[in-house]
């Protein structure tokens, strides 16, 4: 399964990362402490059982319409890329609220919602509590 081209720029160029306190990006190169292809494994399996899977839109995984989990958040939510329905459409992010049945789909690419994400917009993650200074990042440990 390829990841969107927006999502594997961001990760190529930082690696593993953890954004403003809150946000935790994985690169999807095996690495020992966060290597994402074992925590999508992981993740898929969390989010196919059934009390888990009425929480979300549609199923994990990685066919058309499914969702895909890239990050995760401090404050308890889950973020998704959901499969494009053809190739030729765009990938779009859906944030779980993972203490809630509540989840959001944003018809945007994941470049796009991490951007607003930075500026402190409604994107479900709040950081501007957690940057009042501005945005910032370090690696995670190992990384």
């Amino acid at each position: 399964m390829g990841f969107p081209s927006d999502f594997r720029e961001i990760v190529d160029a930082y690696g593993s990362i953890e954004i403003n306190g809150q946000l935790y990006l994985k690169h999807p190169a095996a690495h020992l402490l966060h290597d994402l292809g074992t925590l999508i494994r992981m993740d898929l399996g969390l989010w196919r059982e059934e009390d888990m899977a009425e929480f979300l839109p549609s199923p994990v995984g990685a066919n058309p319409g499914e969702l895909m989990p890239v990050a995760t958040a401090a404050t308890g939510e889950a973020v998704f890329l959901r499969v494009p329905d053809a190739p030729s459409s765009p990938w779009r992010v859906v944030v779980q609220e993972f203490d809630s049945p509540a989840w959001t789909l944003y018809e945007m690419t994941f470049s796009e919602w991490l951007l607003d994400y930075l500026k402190g917009r409604d994107v479900t993650l709040c950081s501007r509590d957690r940057a009042p200074e501005g945005p910032f990042w370090e690696f995670l440990p190992g990384g």
